[in-house]
């Protein structure tokens, strides 16, 4: 008969843990870096879809929910945020464990296989055309219907995490993901790559960054209007968040559709990365700066959650159409 004193333990040595949680990353316990063999010298990626709900954004959910428990926001209220699948993800996954229930507003182009997923983990998934919102803000129709359900309700119902505009968000960034890549470049970097979406990532590892060493390059990756690049947004078309901090940003680069699905796929094919579309993006914008140092690049997810999308650019013998 097993009893309490025998009881394993989580022990980080040896990779096992009590709680699914405890593999949520740190500055002691980061995701990987990779070099990448192809293009750009010394570039690496920061997989972030070594994160135990498979994105960047476990990162920030799990900032967000604890940030809205040690105010006391989430006392007996259920959850509402809108999402391009990862955030919603990373909150449905850690609102099962808390017992708390979410619903999401998520744009209808998303890919099925995030729509899946948000369900499976038990999140009422409400999907969002883009012409709820405002003509100035056409690409916000799920912001606009998250926040129009929080106030339909007079704020008893839901509370609303609001990604994109909840320092949180950066913080997550500013205490982790910056620190594990200071550590992990043994403060070399001179380069750092992110996509434009919440723009938690690039403001808060560039503001950490920037206090080590401010002569290192933050740069930003904004695709095309009308893009297929779920997690990034076009500023001429989406409301810039509020967190976004300018002042950190040096560089924006813009990478079209088609250039961002043909690196992608070079990435499949010459490193063996499984990533998704974004990640393609950020690797497309690294290859069009110059070289200088140490460079990263967030890989945010993996390309398990867009394979209907990659089936559009590839005939049945596999023969990219791109």
């Amino acid at each position: 008969m097993t009893t309490t004193t025998n009881r394993l333990s989580t022990d980080r040595n040896l990779r096992r843990y009590d709680d699914i949680r405890d593999l949520l990353p740190t500055r002691h316990d980061p995701t990987p870096l990779v070099r990448l063999r192809h293009g750009t010298p010394d570039t690496f990626l920061k997989l972030e879809w070594f994160s135990p709900f498979g994105s960047i954004k476990d990162r920030a959910a799990a900032y967000l929910l604890d940030g809205l428990a040690e105010r006391g926001e989430l006392d007996g209220k259920e959850l509402v945020e809108a999402t391009s699948g990862n955030t919603g993800i990373a909150l449905a996954a850690l609102a099962a464990l808390a017992g708390v229930k979410l619903t999401v507003t998520i744009p209808d182009g998303v890919p099925e296989e995030k729509k899946t997923l948000l369900r499976m983990l038990g999140a009422e998934v409400w999907e969002t055309p883009d012409d709820l919102c405002p003509v100035d803000h056409p690409k916000d129709g799920a912001i606009a219907l998250a926040r129009s359900l929080v106030n339909s309700a007079g704020g008893d119902r839901y509370v609303m995490p609001g990604q994109y505009d909840n320092p949180d968000n950066v913080r997550a960034h500013y205490e982790t993901t910056g620190p594990e890549i200071w550590a992990q470049t043994e403060g070399r970097i001179r380069t750092f790559v992110a996509g434009f979406g919440t723009t938690g990532t690039i403001t808060g590892v560039g503001r950490f960054l920037k206090e080590q060493d401010p002569t290192i390059r933050i740069v930003g990756v904004e695709p095309n209007p009308g893009h297929r690049l779920p997690g990034l947004k076009s500023f001429q078309e989406a409301k810039q968040p509020t967190i976004l901090d300018w002042d950190v940003i040096d560089e924006v680069v813009r990478i079209d559709d088609e250039t961002a699905y043909a690196r992608t796929l070079r990435l499949y094919r010459e490193e063996a990365l499984i990533v998704g579309p974004s990640t393609g993006a950020v690797v497309a914008a690294i290859d069009r700066l110059d070289p200088n140092g140490v460079t990263v690049g967030i890989s945010p997810d993996s390309g398990l959650k867009y394979l209907s999308y990659f089936a559009d650019m590839l005939g049945d013998d596999g023969t990219p159409t791109i």
